[in-house]
């Protein structure tokens, strides 16, 4: 029996974030320089996006380039730039043909005019899609987002929009980029590396962990398939006793 056979429909996570990481390494494997691990990394986003959509999850949030990654080498910046308007553009019909709508969340200002015109023009070709949304973390981190949503909220306290007493849980996630998305039920990081990397910390507080050993670039459905099952095998007890779950 295949892991897809063994998923249970009706305890599906509704949310699940991907740190797809590992390109570099893929690439080192292969005597190849590290654009040619993130170019075939769009192989295994494909084949996630697709997977995921088809079992029927709503929410699949790829953090696809970090606020850090500026301080990368120029020349792989630029290669990651290009590959992502590349990519955006050829896959812009495909989200449509799969009704998956897309959606970018991360400082978007700061990306290159391209990109920031390839992302809005896909965003508004696919908004009417209902299947499952696709969010790409560009140029993000959860540090700039908290800080930033901080800024903001004092912004509205000295305008006197707001009051101090009004700040509470849900106040405050009104002002993060993920505002309109559910909480991941399940973050999966690839690649071996058992740390969060400043991705979602405020939304991952009761996300189910999963590693993989997987280099991003050899990801395929079956591994998303086995981190379901394995997120599917654990208790989720959000603080309470298992007997408490139960009843």
């Amino acid at each position: 029996m295949s892991f897809k056979e063994k998923i249970n429909p009706a305890r599906l996570p509704q949310h699940i974030a991907v740190i797809m990481d590992g390109n570099g390494r893929w690439a080192k494997q292969k005597g190849k320089l590290r654009v040619f691990g993130h170019q075939n990394g769009v192989l295994a986003v494909r084949d996630t996006v697709e997977a995921a959509a088809e079992l029927g999850i709503k929410f699949l949030t790829l953090y696809a380039f970090s606020t850090e990654n500026w301080n990368r080498p120029k020349f792989e910046v630029n290669a990651l730039m290009q590959l992502l308007i590349s990519t955006i553009r050829k896959e812009t019909k495909t989200l449509t043909d799969n009704d998956i709508r897309l959606q970018a969340i991360g400082d978007i200002d700061s990306l290159p005019t391209g990109c920031k015109r390839e992302l809005k023009e896909a965003i508004d070709l696919t908004s009417g899609n209902k299947r499952m949304t696709l969010v790409l973390a560009l140029s993000y981190s959860s540090k700039w987002e908290i800080l930033n949503a901080v800024k903001r909220i004092a912004g509205e306290v000295a305008e006197k929009r707001i009051s101090i007493s009004d700040i509470d849980e849900s106040l405050f996630n009104s002002f993060l980029c993920t505002a309109n998305f559910p909480d991941p039920e399940l973050l999966i990081r690839t690649s071996g590396e058992q740390r969060i990397s400043n991705f979602l910390l405020w939304q991952i507080a009761y996300s189910e962990l999963y590693f993989t050993n997987k280099l991003w670039p050899d990801f395929r459905r079956e591994d998303l398939y086995e981190a379901i099952l394995d997120y599917q095998s654990r208790e989720r007890r959000f603080g309470k006793t298992s007997e408490q779950i139960v009843s």
